[in-house]
C-alpha cells in the first residue's frame, strides 16, 4: 500500500461514508421523534435507486401503483377511524355547533393527499417521455413517487400501535422490512440496475482523480445536513419535531399533535432515503434487497451516536465508510463482518458509560 492507494481508499471510504451518515442522520430522527428503530430505512433508498433506473430505461415506473395501493389504504384507515368514532358518539362539531364535524374535514384532507394526489400522478406521468427527461427531471419524479409512502407507511403500519413498548415497534418495522423487500422483488425482479451518475466530468488533484459523482455525493450529503439543521433550528415544525423528541408528553399537552409529527418525521427519513437511493445507485449495483446492507451500515453509525447524536451519528458514518474501504483492500471477504463487528465495542463502552436506564411508562 502506497500514498495513492491510502488517498484512493480513502477517497471512496468518504464518499460511502457520506451516504452512511444520511441514513444515520434518518434513523435517529426516527427513533427520537417516534422511538421506532426504522429497519426499511434501506428499502427507501433501494425503492428510490431502482425507480430512477427504471425511468433512466424508459419505463413507467411500477412504483406509482404501489403509491396508489398504500393510499387506498392509508385513507381506509382514516375512514374507519372516522366511522368508529362517529359510531361512539365522538365527533366534534366546529364553527359554533354547525353540521360538519371536524372528523369529515380531516376525512377530506386524508383524501386529498391518499388518493386524489397518487392517481393524479399516476395519469401525469402516463404522458411523459421518460427516455427524453433531463436528469434533474427524472429526480423531481422520483422523489414525487417515493417519498410519499412514508407518512402512508406510519399511518398504517405505526400510528395506530403508537404509544406500544420499542420491542412492539422494532417486531413491527422488521414485519414492514419484510413486506417492503418482497413488494420490491414483486415490482422490480431479480435483476439489479446501475444509474448513470449526475456528472461525467473528473478531477484531477496530483496523482489521484476524483470522479464527479463522488463529488456530487459529498456535497450533496452536506447540504442535506445543514438543510436539516436550518429545518429544526428555524421553522415551526422543526421545532416542534425537536420539542417531540425531547419530551414527547410535553409536546403533546403543548398542542403538538403525535400523528402529525410523526407523518412529518416519515417524509423526511423517506426523503433522505430516496436522495441517498439516487446518489448511491451511480456507484453500485442495486438490487430489491440491497438496502437492508446498506441500511444497517447507517444504523452502526446511528448505534456510534446512541440514536441520539446526529453530530455523533455522521462522524460514525464517516468512521464506517472508512473502515469498509480499507478492509476491502486487506481483507475483502471480511469487510462487511469488520464493520458490524465495530458495534462490539461501541455497545461494551455504552453499557459501561450508562449508570441509569429509564423504564417505560
Amino acid at each position: 500500500m502506497d500514498a495513492s492507494i491510502i488517498a484512493l481508499l480513502g477517497q471512496d471510504g468518504i464518499t460511502n461514508g457520506a451516504i452512511y451518515a444520511l441514513l444515520a442522520l434518518a434513523l435517529v430522527l426516527v427513533f427520537a421523534v417516534t422511538r421506532i428503530i426504522f429497519i426499511p430505512q434501506g428499502e427507501f433508498l433501494t425503492w428510490g435507486a431502482l425507480t430512477m433506473a427504471s425511468l433512466e430505461s424508459g419505463h413507467y415506473p411500477a412504483t406509482v401503483w404501489l403509491l396508489v395501493g398504500l393510499g387506498a389504504l392509508s385513507f381506509s384507515f382514516d375512514l374507519g377511524r372516522v366511522l368508529r368514532d362517529m359510531t361512539f358518539g365522538k365527533s366534534v362539531a366546529i364553527n359554533g355547533g354547525k353540521n360538519k364535524p371536524e372528523q369529515w374535514r380531516q376525512l377530506s384532507y386524508s383524501g386529498l393527499r391518499n388518493l386524489a394526489y397518487p392517481l393524479a400522478l399516476a395519469a401525469l406521468l402516463w404522458m411523459l417521455p421518460f427516455a427524453h427527461l433531463a436528469i434533474w427531471v427524472r429526480v423531481l419524479v422520483v422523489l414525487l413517487i417515493i417519498v410519499p409512502m412514508g407518512p402512508m407507511i406510519y399511518r398504517v403500519a405505526f400510528q395506530p400501535v403508537a404509544q406500544a413498548p420499542v420491542l412492539i415497534l422494532l417486531i413491527i418495522s422488521v414485519a414492514v422490512h419484510l413486506v417492503m423487500v418482497g413488494l420490491g422483488l414483486l415490482v422490480f425482479g431479480p435483476e439489479g440496475a446501475r444509474t448513470e451518475p449526475f456528472i461525467d466530468a473528473q478531477l484531477q488533484i496530483g496523482t489521484l482523480m476524483i470522479g464527479g459523482h463522488a463529488i456530487v455525493v459529498v456535497l450533496a450529503s452536506l447540504l442535506l445536513i445543514a438543510a436539516l439543521y436550518l429545518f429544526f433550528g428555524h421553522t415551526l415544525y422543526g421545532k416542534a419535531l425537536r420539542a417531540t423528541a425531547i419530551n414527547r408528553n410535553g409536546a403533546r399537552l403543548m398542542g403538538i399533535s403525535p400523528g402529525l409529527a410523526g407523518r412529518l418525521t416519515f417524509i423526511l427519513a423517506a426523503f433522505i432515503g430516496v436522495m441517498s437511493g439516487m446518489l448511491v445507485a451511480p456507484l453500485t449495483t442495486i438490487f430489491y434487497d440491497s438496502g437492508f446492507l446498506i441500511g444497517l451500515k447507517g444504523f452502526v453509525a446511528a448505534i456510534i451516536g446512541g440514536l441520539a447524536s446526529y453530530p455523533l451519528a455522521a462522524v460514525g458514518a464517516i468512521l464506517v465508510g472508512l473502515l469498509e474501504s480499507f478492509s476491502s483492500f486487506w481483507a475483502s471477504a471480511f469487510k462487511d463482518v469488520i464493520v458490524f463487528t465495530l458495534i462490539i465495542p461501541v455497545l461494551v463502552w455504552r453499557s459501561l458509560a450508562t449508570y441509569h436506564v429509564e423504564e417505560e411508562e
